[in-house]
């Protein structure tokens, strides 16, 4: 990512200012789905921004490692760690996805709201343990404008199509799974 991608996100998040405890939830396509997510383990919130999701999974009970390119998020998701009681259970580093997702150990879930890399898609599938749960959210094609950071039709299914799908939506231009890794 480049100095001035860095700086757009920096600002961006500058101006929406750090989210409140109360704010603390996962995206909204996963409401309905919520008991899929475990109460216990580890999980990867990647593009984590202020950590909302984060904070989310830590709260039900999850060690959560995020990961964001912009230091301003960053900085506002340690402190919503802090102030929701979480602190504890949340880490998050300044990291440059375009250089990959960082090495660590299989996690129970990886959780990736409104940021597409297709060149992540297999890492992050990579990461969960056997009966991991994946989470993933991109804007979509479908029902929304065209564009490259929007999912073609079917992209997710096709890309995550080794794990046992849960659920999938795509539309009004989002596009969404949720899957779990295939023990074994």
């Amino acid at each position: 990512m480049t100095d001035d991608d860095r700086a757009h996100w920096d600002e961006r998040y500058v101006g929406r200012g750090a989210p409140e405890p109360d704010a603390v939830a996962p995206a909204t396509v996963f409401l309905p789905h919520v008991r899929a997510f475990p109460t216990a383990g580890s999980a990867v919130d990647i593009a984590c921004g202020p950590g909302t999701a984060a904070v989310w999974l830590a709260r039900r009970g999850m060690q959560v490692t995020g990961f964001d390119v912009s230091p301003v998020a960053v900085a506002q998701a340690r402190e919503l760690a802090e102030r929701s009681g979480v602190g504890d259970r949340c880490r998050f580093t300044v990291v440059d996805l375009d250089d990959g997702l960082p090495d660590g150990p299989p996690v129970d879930v990886v959780y990736c709201a409104r940021f597409r890399d297709t060149r992540l898609y297999r890492p992050m599938a990579d990461r969960l343990a056997a009966g991991g749960l994946l989470a993933v959210t991109v804007l979509s094609r479908v029902g929304g404008p065209n564009g490259s950071f929007r999912a073609a039709p079917g992209e997710l299914r096709s890309a995550f199509a080794d794990l046992e799908l849960i659920a999938e939506g795509e539309g009004e231009g989002e596009a969404w799974l949720l899957g779990v890794r295939k023990p074994g």
